[in-house]
């Protein structure tokens, strides 16, 4: 390899340094690096919803100060990446180009077009699995074919699976001064990836720090804590027992490798027992899980998994209906405090989503492809495996679903994940002041117990919209006409 000539260094959902093996493999060739990332325009991409867009700018800003750190610089450019990376790599005589592999049809699509046009030129396009712990396409059952379940899928990674050896961090990065002819780079703000007018992402400052630093901060805070009775708390949405690592892996500010060693390494130091971590572990199982369908099946979140929902009666959504699910208005107080969560923070506790998205499939008949939707756009983590594969195990339309029949009860599962009302009284704080036998089912309260908590149904607390009983028969009646 020639010294002089630079090498092309392409972020994309991989906005970290260590255990990153594009950014390895940049440093160690010892030459000049570019470094950038695009905010992708054509080419038939999803666009990031809002949320995603907040994180991704303030991740960016973080990644852009820890590559000045070590002696390069990050370029931001918009627009179409299969002409801009060619036209980088032609002005700048670039020998090589690295990036991390993505996983979506029309990303792979367009990401080997890339590399075809970058070989004619006599670049060297290589590129890396820095987001997951297996290439989905590695992983099959015994006849050969991709899983379609999720615990033996989970079985066969399990077996004998030891990540391998994490990549350090480059000390040194030699940066390269942008080409004259090279399409002209952008500021970061001029991305506008920030909410203005309004600017609706105070929740979301106060509740994260986006970035590497932050992410290595999360992981070392839930080891020191909530790991410890992960197991038997992760479903209560009072606690805080989960690892709020979503967003974190979903841009790849840290590696699901980087998670295992440390989680198994906290069992081996008795800092953390081995259910706690086995159960932890088959969460991000399932993140790989949702990598392994969406490979196989690119329109997971547009196309029902099990075709025979395609005869499904959704029918038209409910406009009003929609709107109270999507505002925390619905008038099922556990439903509610998921939303509002979700609205102010970008984020909503993973039971508390199971039993938001049934209530709007199941309760209020609404496509799930709706509700996948709003959660792209309102997540940090909106993740687009792991969206759309939850959200068709919820409708039961997708792999290893729960069945369309098992309809969550929101009066009881609010009392059994949040037996005390606190997670409602956070989110729902014009029910603050009621019982907690009744705070699930407001309506069921004396006239009394509304006076003395300041609430007064349908003015300041909405009647439910559906009636539980009623809406739950609807929904099974619907199903066994598909099964008909």
């Amino acid at each position: 390899m020639v010294a002089s000539a630079p090498v092309l260094l392409w972020f994309r959902d991989d906005l970290r340094l260590a255990d990153q093996p594009a950014v390895h493999a940049a440093a160690k060739t010892g030459a000049p690096v570019l470094a950038f990332y695009i905010l992708e325009e054509g080419g038939g991409l999803r666009p990031f919803g809002g949320a995603s867009r907040w994180w991704l700018h303030h991740s960016l800003e973080a990644l852009a100060r820890d590559i000045e750190g070590i002696g390069g610089e990050l370029l931001f450019l918009r627009g179409d990446a299969r002409e801009l990376v060619p036209a980088l790599a032609r002005t700048s005589g670039a020998s090589h180009a690295f990036w991390t592999r993505r996983y979506g049809a029309r990303k792979i699509e367009n990401d080997t077009q890339t590399k075809t046009t970058l070989k004619e030129f006599g670049v060297a396009a290589e590129s890396y699995n820095g987001q997951l712990l297996f290439e989905p396409w590695t992983i099959n059952n015994k006849a050969g074919h991709p899983f379609r379940v999720f615990t033996p899928f989970w079985r066969t990674v399990r077996e004998g699976y030891a990540p391998p050896a994490l990549l350090p961090r480059p000390k040194k990065l030699i940066g390269s001064s942008w080409p004259a002819k090279a399409p002209k780079p952008v500021t970061l703000p001029s991305l506008k990836l920030l909410p203005r007018k309004p600017d609706w992402a105070g929740g979301l400052r106060a509740a994260w720090t986006p970035g590497e630093a932050g992410a290595k901060k999360r992981l070392t805070h839930f080891i020191d804590g909530p790991l410890d009775g992960y197991a038997e708390g992760r479903d209560f949405a009072d606690r805080q027992s989960t690892s709020l690592l979503s967003p974190h892996l979903r841009f790849g500010e840290i590696s699901p490798r980087q998670i295992w060693h440390a989680v198994t390494h906290a069992v081996e130091a008795g800092k953390a027992t081995a259910r706690n971590v086995d159960k932890f572990l088959s969460e991000i199982g399932w993140r790989e899980f949702s990598y392994h369908l969406l490979f196989h099946n690119p329109d997971l979140a547009t196309k029902n998994f099990n075709a025979r929902f395609d005869d499904f009666p959704w029918g038209k959504a409910n406009a009003a209906h929609l709107r109270a699910w999507q505002k925390g208005q619905t008038g099922y107080p556990i439903v509610d405090a998921g939303m509002r969560e979700l609205w102010q923070t970008g984020y909503m506790h993973n039971r508390v989503r199971m039993i938001a998205a049934s209530f709007l499939i199941k309760h209020l008949m609404i496509d799930w492809r709706t509700g996948e939707e709003w959660f792209w756009d309102t997540l940090c983590d909106a993740d687009p495996a792991n969206n759309a594969a939850s959200w068709q195990w919820v409708a039961g339309s997708g792999a290893d679903a729960a069945p369309y029949f098992r309809i969550f009860n929101p009066i009881i599962q609010g009392e059994k994940f949040d037996p005390n009302g606190d997670y409602v009284r956070k989110y729902v704080p014009e029910l603050s002041k009621l019982d907690a036998k009744v705070i699930y089912k407001p309506w069921t309260a004396t006239p009394e117990q509304l006076q003395a908590a300041g609430v007064t149904l349908g003015r300041t607390y909405p009647e439910p919209i559906v009636e539980h009983n009623a809406a739950r028969e609807r929904a099974l009646a619907a199903f066994a006409k598909l099964k008909e």
